[in-house]
């Protein structure tokens, strides 16, 4: 019982942090903007690049986590290290990286006028595809912190690759903007 009231204490603390982080975030903004608004594209384009670079060092080092995880003997002090390791990097890093990429990014798509480009949609796709594999992975931190993981550390070495395979398409697609 104690363990639970622990566990939505940290929750709540986890909102609020979440929604201090996306207020600050958004005075930022708009300081930006008011200060200099034919800036704002540059601005928004360097933080959308910044939240995908941590993003995808999230999505590359959580898997790497479940797989040192996995040696960890169940209860042990490693256990619980690695659970917490696992729990931050996903409420700390990932997930607002996950979102001030994806609202900057469909912005600067919009504004550019890049909506209608093939180049975009299949970037599009790739990201959706990409936010899964993240939904997965927020899916498998609790279940190791539940001490349910199925997977073996092959397999999460072969899910290791999914985001990094992404990530080129991604890139191609902005870059070379081949479509």
């Amino acid at each position: 019982m104690a363990a639970s009231a622990d566990v939505r204490a940290s929750n709540r603390l986890a909102a609020k942090r979440a929604l201090i982080a996306i207020a600050a975030f958004l005075t930022l903004a708009a300081v930006i903007f008011w200060l200099d608004p034919s800036g704002f594209y540059l601005w928004a384009k360097a933080v959308h690049v910044v939240a995908i670079i941590s993003w995808m060092a999230g999505m590359l080092y959580l898997p790497r986590l479940f797989i040192n995880h996995l040696e960890a003997p169940p209860g042990s002090q490693m256990d619980e290290t690695f659970k917490g390791m696992e729990r931050r990097l996903m409420r700390i890093i990932m997930n607002p990286a996950m979102m001030i990429a994806w609202v900057l990014g469909l912005w600067l798509a919009w504004d550019g006028g890049h909506l209608t480009e093939g180049w975009f949609h299949v970037k599009l796709l790739a990201v959706i595809v990409l936010s899964a594999v993240h939904g997965w992975f927020a899916g498998a931190t609790r279940k190791f912190a539940e001490g349910r993981n199925t997977l073996t550390a092959r397999q999460w070495r072969m899910a290791n690759e999914i985001p990094t395979v992404l990530m080129i398409l991604i890139v191609a697609m902005v870059i070379v903007k081949p479509l």
